[in-house]
């Protein structure tokens, strides 16, 4: 057999335009970075190592400066089996600017089969790891369950609402707003009992009760287009709005792309929280009708009815747990992928006083404490709350 040949050293890799590259995220012990080919949808999990070539991979670094920088870095120089095999990964990945999907990469490199260009304990988990996200087969529609879109051009759509109302998004308007939201559930709080009987009445009233998961639904709706706007906002791509349906529930959905790779943790933050804002707000008139006008019985009581109910829909929609978004919130706080799953598997280790345990770096285990420890509370304090809830309306005259 011929020996592989040598990697030009004054090769200057170039990451294709529409490649992203994400932020330091905890995955277990390990600190990994995501990146995702815009092009094909696909998206993997990269260790310290392989960032820190990747992220300098702009076409202005040659291999050689590369390699030195990363010796620099970690008091070792790469061989030309260790060039080979991250710009095989990339090229048949076709993350390289001239090497189409496929390909193998740039001059001299070839397919490697393992992640890491310098293996080794400490290596995290690689490029091989299966894609986080990807293309995917239009879903099957059946008579009970499927999906369907609304729009052709989801991201046309998102950008023109985002011109008419995005000035909404500016301080200027959104802290108002957000006041006026917590002062209205801070008020509603302190009547709570008369919410609670609304909606026992409201479910009492087939016609308001209508009316009222109307509404309802219609705040489901705006709540997965300002996921879609809020993104927009900060640079993220909506690919899909439509309708999914699991009979007798049908529900509107919005896909945002990349908002992993958003540009900053805030905006990501902000993005996850847009729903759950958007709930309470759509609720502020009609909480001003019923705080002062003049209505009915039968009104007020539909009126707290559907305060308490979108109020519920609102706060557990940040109820800490996969797939909601308050999950989303707390894995972008704690800047984690896979939190709970890692939460889980880090609480086995400790309780069982696994050595393995001591290997997971300080900020590793501060986070999967907060995250192991503080969602069963939430959920305890959620139980707590509708056990009194469900005394109240047994012994309520």
């Amino acid at each position: 057999m011929t020996a592989p040949a040598a990697v030009p050293r004054r090769y200057r890799p170039e990451l294709r335009s529409g490649v992203l590259v994400g932020g330091a995220l905890l995955h277990g012990p390990a600190t990994v970075h995501l990146i995702k080919n815009t092009e094909s949808g696909l998206s993997f999990k990269v260790g310290e190592k392989e960032h820190f070539l990747i992220s300098r991979m702009d076409g202005s670094r040659s291999l050689e400066e590369l390699g030195a920088e990363y010796a620099a870095r970690y008091g070792r120089r790469l061989a030309d089996a260790n060039w080979r095999q991250l710009l095989g990964m990339l090229g048949t990945r076709g993350l390289l600017a001239g090497a189409p999907a496929g390909s193998g990469g740039g001059p001299g490199a070839r397919p490697g089969p393992g992640p890491s260009p310098e293996a080794g304990p400490d290596t995290p988990p690689g490029p091989d790891t299966p894609p986080a996200a990807g293309p995917q087969a239009p879903p099957e529609r059946k008579l009970l369950s499927g999906s369907i879109r609304l729009v052709a051009d989801a991201d046309a759509t998102t950008g023109r609402l985002h011109r008419a109302i995005g000035f909404l998004l500016s301080p200027l308007w959104m802290v108002p707003l957000l006041c006026l939201a917590v002062v209205m559930e801070a008020v509603l709080a302190t009547r709570l009992g008369e919410l609670v009987l609304g909606a026992k009445a409201l479910f009492l009233n087939p016609v308001l009760l209508t009316a009222a998961g109307t509404l309802l639904w219609l705040s489901t709706a705006l709540h997965e287009l300002a996921h879609g706007v809020v993104a927009r906002h900060y640079g993220g791509r909506v690919s899909e709005i439509g309708l999914r349906w699991r009979l007798p529930v049908v529900i509107m959905y919005c896909t945002v792309d990349d908002y992993l790779h958003l540009g900053t943790r805030a905006a990501r933050i902000a993005t996850a929280a847009a729903g759950a804002v958007m709930n309470l707000l759509f609720l502020l008139p009609f909480w001003a009708v019923w705080m002062l006008a003049p209505v009915d019985d039968a009104t007020g009581d539909a009126l707290a009815g559907l305060l308490f109910l979108g109020s519920v829909q609102a706060l557990a929609m940040l109820i800490p747990l996969p797939p909601l978004d308050g999950y989303k919130i707390a894995s972008q706080l704690l800047r984690a992928t896979g939190l709970a799953a890692s939460s889980k598997e880090y609480l086995r280790l400790a309780m069982r006083r696994d050595p393995a345990a001591a290997a997971y770096p300080r900020r590793a285990r501060t986070a999967y404490l907060l995250y192991g420890l503080g969602a069963p509370l939430v959920l305890a304090a959620l139980a707590a709350a509708l056990a009194v809830l469900v005394h109240f309306l047994l012994t309520a005259p």
